[in-house]
């Protein structure tokens, strides 16, 4: 990834996919500095890792921050059957949202409209709060808790299995706990 000291540094971003009770379901490293072409692959990754599992319920709905928000994220998870809650921008902190809009929807509104129609009626804000509770203390029990704040190998297999490896020992503490 090309960096500001005017060189490229080997970076990179981890992805995850959580259920509600904070089970990670699916987990990848990417170089890519945009996460825009990381909601579909994770999907699917998250789709064929609930088959391998035996798990014959569907998603039903994902919600994903702002950073995966595209005209062809939504189209593609709506032909998986999943209902996508994107948030189309980022908010300001306290930020207040705009009232929904009465009505029909009209039908030249585009995607990105559309979605933010969504995310600003009431079932789309009590879904989309609850992405903080879920995804957000997963990465912040991984740095706290594992004390797993960088990538202690290179290239990007490498990081890909200690993501993984962290992963699967985040979920191992959760079951534990659990039970």
């Amino acid at each position: 990834m090309k960096a500001s000291n005017k060189g490229w540094d080997q970076i990179g971003i981890a992805q995850a996919v959580a259920n509600q009770s904070q089970i990670i379901l699916a987990a990848d490293v990417t170089d890519q500095a945009n996460d825009k072409r990381q909601a579909v692959p994770m999907m699917d990754q998250t789709l064929e890792n609930l088959k391998a599992a035996g798990v014959e319920q569907p998603i039903g709905a994902a919600v994903i921050d702002s950073g995966y928000f595209s005209e062809a994220n939504t189209s593609a998870l709506a032909k998986r059957d999943i209902d996508a809650y994107i948030a189309t921008e980022r908010l300001k902190h306290n930020g207040e949202i705009p009232p929904v809009p009465r009505g029909r929807i009209p039908e030249n509104l585009s995607a990105k409209q559309r979605m933010v129609r969504k995310l600003r009626t009431k079932k789309g804000r009590e879904v989309y709060a609850k992405r903080k509770g879920i995804i957000e203390p997963i990465f912040g029990q991984m740095k706290q808790v594992l004390g797993f704040r960088q990538f202690s190998m290179r290239g990007l297999v490498a990081m890909r299995g200690e993501w993984r490896l962290m992963c699967t020992v985040h979920n191992l503490l959760k079951l534990w706990r659990h039970a």
